[in-house]
């Protein structure tokens, strides 16, 4: 399927002169469907139908892309399979009975790079509270965990030498989540300066992110952290702390990351179902965040 893909590409490329960016994100949107065939065990491009296409755009909102960008996405496989059609590659197009996701009077949150960097220079990092705020907003960003899963992180589930984290996540569901070199920074300084302070007056145990008596932190408690910095930045957005997964899936995406990779990365609940994968070694879950990963380093 991947060489059909490049014909396509080298189609727009030469017959259809597009820039550089727009070749880019048919490259990047198609590549992740291919990802998707291959793990439906799909090898034929005569044997994709309706409901294969439907699950796809499904996953990739489940995941939580931007409506914005599922329609980037749909539109770049119907335009796939109309050149297969030209090619006399197959007789059918399935897209042909679809409509494109529409997008909603209000698009899901997602924050731009530059709002997440504006948030996390409003912190004033010479204050014990902002080295926490700091090292709770990069983990935020950085591992795209849910707020659930960041308050139940305990000490013991950091592995510094390797950039991961160990989550337990719905249902119990255990994964390593890796996390840049930013989050690693702030994180050992919220553990060396802070954290062990807070710990003096409290019996919170392992539990990584505490509030400053020294007890653990609640989902609220990160919510206001979060709207906090948010009102510093002057972002206009509604932002809450699953806004921050949100982005960390998108922007790895969209920079090119592995279907597969960034589901596993989220806990996804889709990947049980999914047969022709085992989960995906930690190593290259690792090299795919420091690849794509805005904020690794």
């Amino acid at each position: 399927m991947q060489h059909l893909v490049q014909d396509f590409i080298n189609y727009l490329t030469i017959e259809r002169n597009l820039s550089g960016n727009t070749l880019d994100a048919y490259r990047n949107d198609l590549a992740r469907y291919c990802q998707f065939l291959q793990a439906e065990n799909i090898r034929r491009p005569d044997q994709i139908d309706i409901a294969l296409i439907q699950k796809f755009i499904s996953t990739l909102a489940e995941i939580g892309l931007a409506a914005s960008s599922l329609a980037r996405n749909f539109s770049s496989i119907r335009s796939f399979h109309r050149f297969l059609i030209g090619e006399n590659i197959v007789q059918t197009n399935p897209t042909d009975l679809l409509q494109s996701p529409r997008l909603p009077a209000k698009l899901p949150k997602i924050l731009d790079l530059s709002e997440i960097e504006a948030i996390l220079a409003a912190i004033d990092i010479n204050t014990n509270k902002g080295i926490r705020d700091r090292a709770i907003i990069e983990t935020l960003y950085s591992t795209g965990v849910r707020v659930s899963e960041l308050i139940t992180l305990e000490m013991s589930n950091i592995f510094f030498q390797h950039n991961v984290i160990r989550v337990f996540g719905k249902g119990s569901k255990e994964r390593i989540v890796p996390f840049g070199d930013r989050a690693k920074q702030y994180l050992k300084q919220y553990i060396t300066a802070v954290r062990s302070l807070l710990l003096r007056h409290s019996r919170s145990g392992d539990v990584l992110f505490l509030n400053m008596r020294g007890a653990p932190l609640s989902r609220m408690g990160i919510w206001k952290i979060i709207q906090e910095y948010v009102k510093a930045a002057g972002i206009k957005k509604k932002v809450s702390p699953h806004v921050f997964r949100h982005s960390f899936a998108t922007h790895l995406l969209e920079g090119g990351a592995n279907l597969r990779a960034v589901q596993e990365m989220l806990g996804h609940s889709d990947i049980s179902t999914t047969q022709i994968y085992t989960h995906l070694d930690r190593e290259y879950l690792i090299e795919q965040h420091r690849t794509f990963h805005p904020r690794w380093r």
